[in-house]
């Protein structure tokens, strides 16, 4: 376990090093035949993948460790204050997971960038008061001319404050997921000192931090990308019937189709279309946000594999030049998703 534990340390030191830019971590040298192999699906799934921190159930029931029904295979196990394992049997569960720790970590910062930017902005809107304002006003302005107006033409203030919160809150959650997190860095900092012999244990509650803030990218979780993407469905039929009334039911096919046709054509347009829509917008975050994080663990992973310094400067510069591109994308996907809402929802606005 102790091998174990350094290479996941040292794993955890090099992405986390290689992310801010401070340097170049190598990893090399032979290890004695007892020493365990590096284990990349564990890393993999534990710098991408989901798990709860944090019990919510309704209506179940708690079975500890050592009574009957107990089955950690099964169930979700959470520890109690006294450090006794338990599981729910039955009841709804609503755990608390880390993608949704990493989106109230986001929403957190969204307020402190927004809020205090908002009441300087509101005071005067004519004044410029600091680099800070005019960033966000840029940036909102940019949206709103660009991205609002241009695909709604003058219906478009009614949905300034939809399009512009999921814009922010897509590349918030985005760029969260590149940025090291406080949380990762001092579970990898304690790990590492226990891992040289160094100190005793990592503390308990340091791996709870870490867990909390994770660094885990929750536009990377088709559970949220899927929301996001049906809140946009129920706005385009919404915006639909708002404008053009109950007739949206049969103007939903276009004039001059064959009556043979029209009962095809009205399921396709009335139905598939708009729900292919949100399942493209669902699909096309969630894959970009996922296959970045893949190349770059993966490009890291090969020294491990490896065990040769030779590889390290080859997989650190091939996974620098990824991350410069996933900060690229981070914004365009968060620009994509809230254009491509825009323009769907202008598409509802008038008959064809």
């Amino acid at each position: 376990m102790k091998n174990k534990s350094k290479y996941r340390a040292f794993f955890s030191f090099l992405l986390l090093f290689f992310l801010t830019f401070s340097g170049l971590w190598a990893s090399g040298g032979e290890h004695d035949s007892h020493s365990e192999e590096f284990d990349f699906s564990e890393v993999m799934a534990h710098h991408l993948g989901d798990a709860p921190i944090f019990p919510l159930n309704f209506g179940g029931e708690k079975v500890f460790e050592g009574q009957s029904g107990f089955d950690p295979a099964e169930h979700d196990v959470f520890a109690d204050h006294d450090g006794k394992l338990y599981h729910y049997v039955g009841g709804f569960d609503m755990h608390i997971t880390k993608r949704v720790t990493m989106m109230w970590i986001a929403s957190f910062f969204l307020f402190i960038v927004f809020i205090p930017a908002a009441s300087l902005i509101s005071k005067n809107p004519n004044k410029v008061y600091n680099k800070f304002t005019s960033g966000v006003e840029a940036f909102v302005s940019y949206l709103k001319e660009n991205v609002v107006d241009s695909s709604l033409e003058h219906h478009g203030h009614s949905y300034y404050h939809y399009i512009f919160s999921l814009f922010f809150f897509i590349l918030f959650c985005n760029l969260f997921g590149l940025i090291p997190s406080v949380g990762e860095l001092t579970v990898a900092a304690s790990d590492f000192l226990v891992s040289v012999g160094a100190y005793g244990h990592t503390p308990h509650s340091l791996h709870t931090f870490g867990q909390i803030w994770s660094g885990i990218t929750p536009t990377g979780d088709i559970g949220v990308t899927l929301s996001l993407a049906s809140l946009t469905l129920i706005i385009i039929y919404g915006t639909a019937f708002s404008y053009q009334g109950i007739s949206f039911v049969a103007h939903a096919v276009p004039k001059g189709v064959p009556l043979p046709l029209w009962p095809l054509m009205w399921a396709l347009e009335f139905i598939v279309t708009h729900i292919a829509r949100s399942f493209a917008l669902t699909m096309r975050l969630l894959a970009n946000m996922t296959a970045g994080h893949v190349m770059i663990l993966a490009l890291l992973g090969f020294i491990f594999m490896s065990q040769s310094y030779f590889i390290a400067p080859i997989s650190v510069l091939s996974s620098v030049l990824i991350y410069f591109l996933e900060l690229l994308v981070a914004f365009l996907q968060a620009f994509i998703f809230s254009l491509l809402t825009t323009v769907f929802i202008g598409t509802v606005m008038h008959r064809h």
